[in-house]
């Protein structure tokens, strides 16, 4: 991703915590405006985020506990881009995983950062349509609890004004998607 022309000068690095998803650092770096700070990171390897519509028109999301936010959220589908595996790899499997269909036609909707303010984190986001309800779904991985939803257009713009939808990902996606549609 093109951003930003110059990058800090690392004078001290120290790696807090590795975990099986990202790691947590806590640097000193000279910023481009000459001032020394100690800033941390959030290391991710990046993420990608489905926006499925079936034939009928539906959009589907899923309702997933997010232990962080100690409830359920209404969010598109997601995960995480792992090692030697692209951002549509990614997410063109997860969509299976997460919901039991599979997409056929795939529209790059762009990429952005999620946080970064604290995270390295980029999403890249794809309209995924021509869907399928696959016969037997893959298993969910053991951590998830989700349950699929389908809803329209309206219901889903209703849900992130009323608050129903909270995740910055799945809106910022929804209206990034939104041009696309007939």
């Amino acid at each position: 991703m093109p951003f930003g022309h110059e990058p800090p000068q690392l004078i001290k690095q120290r790696m807090l915590y590795k975990g099986r998803k990202f790691a947590f650092e806590v640097n000193r770096f000279k910023l481009p405006n000459k001032a020394e700070s100690d800033l941390e990171c959030i290391r991710h390897p990046g993420g990608a985020l489905a926006v499925p519509i079936t034939p009928e028109g539906k959009f589907v999301l899923v309702r997933q506990y997010r232990f962080t936010a100690k409830g359920r959220l209404l969010e598109f589908p997601a995960g995480t881009v792992e090692p030697n595996e692209s951002p549509k790899e990614t997410i063109q499997r997860e969509i299976e995983e997460e919901t039991g269909y599979r997409a056929h036609q795939w529209q790059p909707l762009g990429e952005f950062f999620i946080a970064p303010g604290y995270s390295d984190e980029v999403l890249y986001a794809f309209l995924a349509q021509d869907l399928e309800l696959l016969d037997t779904p893959p298993e969910k991985d053991v951590d998830e609890d989700l349950v699929t939803v389908l809803m329209s257009a309206d219901e889903v713009e209703k849900a992130i004004y009323s608050g129903d939808i909270v995740d910055a990902k799945s809106i910022s996606s929804f209206f990034l998607a939104r041009p696309f549609l007939s």
